[in-house]
């Protein structure tokens, strides 16, 4: 049984997700769009994500992937969590804001495979993230 429906409504996918307090309230991630198979997040960029350099810190970028994953991941689909992430880190983000947007490579009954990207809001390219979920039957979690 899936966690959240493939017809949820946006509000009802934030109100669930607003329990990952570390990127929402911490790191300041939105869910801007979410739907099956669909997820784009954003994070403005403020001093608490930069690096001693003065650039969003990597760690910062990593979670914005992670938390566009957990959405794309868990609408329609048996609770899944990522088994395996790596990032390429492409460019330093310039714009104000990160955006992550994330698509489905394969989704099977019990691994999913998906790319997140991150573009900043002058459309640079930041990074990519590919990650192997596993999903696992449960019907012990509410919204």
């Amino acid at each position: 049984m899936p966690w959240l429906e493939k017809d949820v409504d946006i509000e009802t996918i934030r109100k669930a997700f607003a329990a990952d307090r570390f990127a929402t309230e911490l790191c300041g991630i939105e869910i801007v769009e979410a739907t099956y198979q669909h997820a784009v997040c954003s994070m403005r960029i403020t001093e608490k994500h930069l690096n001693a350099m003065g650039k969003p810190m990597g760690g910062a970028i990593f979670t914005l992937a992670d938390f566009c994953l957990a959405i794309l991941c868990n609408i329609g689909e048996e609770p899944t969590a990522s088994v395996s992430s790596t990032i390429e880190y492409t460019s330093t983000a310039k714009g104000s804001t990160l955006i992550a947007k994330g698509r489905v490579v394969k989704s099977g009954k019990s691994l999913g495979f998906y790319t997140i990207d991150i573009f900043d809001n002058l459309d640079n390219h930041v990074a990519q993230m590919i990650s192997t979920c596993h999903r696992r039957s449960s019907t012990n979690i509410s919204v």
